[in-house]
C-alpha cells in the first residue's frame, strides 16, 4: 500500500507554494497594521468621537473587524471610548508619545548652536542627552577637535551609574531612579566604576548641590565627562549636555573654566526652553 500525507508540513511543500504562504501571512500582517494605523489616524483627524459603523463604511471593513482595531487602540491607550456613546477617539498615549517627541526635538533645536560653541571652546566632544520613559538617550555628538574620537551615536542609551549624563538624570530627575539602582548589582565597566549604591547616592547629593557631574573612568579607562542640567520651562529636567575627552584634559576634579563653559551651556539652553531662572 502506498501512503500518501495530504497534509505536508512548511519544510515538505515545494518551494513556490510555501513561500506563497508566508508572503500571504506577511502580507495580512502588515494590512492588519496598516488598518489599525489608519483608524488611528481618522480618529485623530475627526474633531467628534467616531462610531464603529461609521468607521466601518469609511474603510470598507466589516464592523467585527473594525470593533477587534478599536479595541486592541483602546488597550494600549491610543484610543479611548466614550462610555455614553460607545464612539472612539483618540487615547491620552498619543499626548503622552507627542509631549515626549516634541520635548527630544525642541531641546536639539535649541541646543545645537550652543554645543557648537562649546566645542569651539574647549576643543572637547560634545554631547547632548535627554530623558524619554525613564532612559537617558543620546540625542547628539560633535566630535572634538582632539586625536580621539568617540562611538556613541544619537539613540545611545547612556548608564545613569557610569556616565556623567546618568549622574545628572539621577540626581535632578525623578526620585523613582536611584530606588530602582538598589533592584540590580551595577555593572563593573572599569575598575573605577561605582557599583555601591550607597557610594553612588552620596555622590548624586553632591552633584545635586554643585549643579554638575563628571564620571572619570567610569564606563572606558582614561576617558571622563562633564554634564550639566537642562531644564525646561516647568523647571523640568530634561536632559544634559557635556564635554567628553581624555582623564589627562577633563580631570577627575575638572578645571573651575571647563565647569563654567559646561554649566553656563545648559543654563542658556534651559533658558532657550523658556526657563528664565535655572536651578531655581
Amino acid at each position: 500500500m502506498i501512503k500518501t500525507n495530504l497534509n505536508p508540513s512548511p519544510k515538505q511543500l515545494p518551494t513556490d507554494i510555501a513561500t506563497i504562504r508566508k508572503n500571504k501571512h506577511a502580507s495580512a500582517a502588515t494590512e492588519t497594521v496598516d488598518l489599525s494605523l489608519s483608524l488611528l489616524q481618522y480618529l485623530v483627524d475627526n474633531s467628534q468621537p467616531v462610531g464603529v459603523t461609521d468607521l466601518a463604511k469609511a474603510f470598507e471593513a466589516s464592523k467585527a473587524t473594525v470593533y477587534r482595531h478599536l479595541q486592541a487602540l483602546v488597550k494600549h491607550g491610543f484610543a479611548q471610548q466614550n462610555e455614553a456613546t460607545n464612539r472612539y477617539e483618540p487615547g491620552i498615549k498619543l499626548l503622552q508619545l507627542g509631549e515626549a517627541l516634541r520635548e527630544r526635538f525642541t531641546i536639539l533645536a535649541r541646543a545645537r548652536n550652543e554645543m557648537a560653541l562649546l566645542r569651539e571652546a574647549t576643543d572637547q566632544a560634545v554631547s547632548l542627552s535627554t530623558f524619554v520613559n525613564d532612559e537617558v538617550i543620546i540625542l547628539e555628538l560633535l566630535q572634538g577637535r582632539t586625536m580621539v574620537e568617540f562611538g556613541v551615536k544619537a539613540g545611545t542609551k547612556m548608564d545613569f551609574h557610569a556616565t556623567a549624563h546618568g549622574r545628572i538624570a539621577l540626581a535632578f530627575g525623578p526620585p523613582r531612579l536611584l530606588e530602582t539602582l538598589d533592584a540590580k548589582p551595577l555593572k563593573k565597566w572599569t575598575p573605577k566604576t561605582i557599583t555601591s549604591p550607597l557610594t553612588l547616592k552620596k555622590e548624586v547629593t553632591a552633584i545635586r548641590k554643585r549643579g554638575w557631574a563628571t564620571a572619570a573612568n567610569g564606563i572606558v579607562w582614561g576617558v571622563n565627562g562633564l554634564a550639566a542640567p537642562i531644564f525646561d520651562h516647568r523647571n523640568k529636567y530634561v536632559g544634559a549636555v557635556a564635554i567628553i575627552g581624555s582623564i589627562h584634559l577633563i580631570t577627575a576634579k575638572p578645571p573651575a573654566r571647563l565647569i563654567h563653559l559646561v554649566t553656563d551651556t545648559a543654563n542658556r539652553v534651559s533658558r532657550a526652553l523658556g526657563n528664565p531662572d535655572p536651578h531655581s
